[in-house]
């Protein structure tokens, strides 16, 4: 789709404009194709029809009705709806106040996950953000990147994108509490892996992350020993061995004193100790056995072994 205006010059007349993402689509994780704004002529009517896009409005001024298979809702300004791929739908401008709206339409292999953490469902597909939100400026961003042709405004467009789906689910999942029990402890129990597993690198302490995560120390220990039979401590140790394990292996041109700083262990003698209290030996005797024995295909290790 190439980049199109057309306007009367008249008050209150049609105006439309779109601008298409000049990266070309490759069946990517997530991609976002055009965006666009256009004032609507009273009535401007839009379906019964079906795109095989995600496509996201957002009302700027006016007001109009928009009619999935499920719902018919009345939009003004501050509301945003979204149309799913094979969604039929039909949307039309008010006669008296006819909406002024911006769009944007994405898709992607990953574009049905995100869309879904975001909140949206084919029956839950409109919200109000109001009109101060930062939607329409973030549309216009992404509008103008493409109309520049620089293929930096892909990356623009994604990180738009994602301010959006982030303003979506804000008000997508307001009022909802996660329920008490075994769901949202798994819930917790998954950040604080996920925390330690991007943060072993850095000495930083079992505390840091309950302040981070925003829980007591005591209740996060209690549960993550429930869901995985090991304190934080013990996990987050065993993460920074076994860490240490590969870099071992794969990178026999780093210091004992290297690799110890590399797994967020500053002290090489503690780190030494460590090490031999897992796995028998010290890391300089472990890497010596590793490079006497005939090479293996190499194992990335993402969780610490717990055999």
């Amino acid at each position: 789709m190439k980049n199109t205006q057309e306007s009367s010059g008249k008050s209150g007349a049609k105006t439309y404009s779109v601008a298409s993402n000049p990266v070309y689509y490759e069946k990517g994780a997530l991609h976002v194709l055009f965006a666009g704004a256009s004032q609507t002529l009273p009535g401007h009517a839009l379906g019964p029809k079906l795109y095989d896009y995600y496509l996201l409005h957002y009302v700027e001024k006016g007001a109009g009705t928009f009619r999935t298979e499920l719902h018919t809702y009345e939009l003004s300004a501050g509301d945003c709806f979204l149309i799913h791929p094979g969604q039929l739908v039909s949307y039309q401008s008010d006669a008296r106040r006819p909406w002024q709206y911006r769009w944007m339409a994405y898709t992607g292999s990953q574009a049905g996950k995100h869309t879904e953490e975001a909140g949206f469902r084919p029956e839950k597909s409109v919200f109000h953000a109001g009109p101060s939100c930062g939607i329409a400026d973030w549309l216009s961003v992404m509008q103008n990147a493409f109309a520049e042709r620089k293929e930096s405004s892909h990356f623009t467009s994604l990180g738009t994108l994602y301010m959006i789906l982030a303003e979506a689910q804000n008000h997508l999942s307001q009022g909802q509490t996660l329920i008490p029990g075994e769901s949202s402890i798994r819930r917790t129990v998954k950040q604080m892996i996920q925390y330690m597993s991007t943060q072993y690198a850095y000495p930083v302490s079992i505390e840091q992350m309950s302040a981070s995560l925003g829980y007591n120390r005591a209740y996060l220990s209690r549960i993550f020993k429930q869901e995985t039979g090991l304190s934080p401590v013990t996990y987050l140790l065993k993460l920074r061995i076994d860490k240490s394990r590969q870099l071992l292996r794969e990178r026999p041109d780093l210091s004992i004193e290297q690799v110890s700083a590399s797994v967020g262990l500053p002290d090489a003698l503690y780190f030494s100790k460590q090490f031999k209290r897992f796995h028998g030996e010290a890391p300089s005797l472990y890497r010596e056995n590793i490079l006497s024995r005939p090479q293996t295909p190499k194992t990335s290790m993402t969780q610490p072994n717990q055999r």
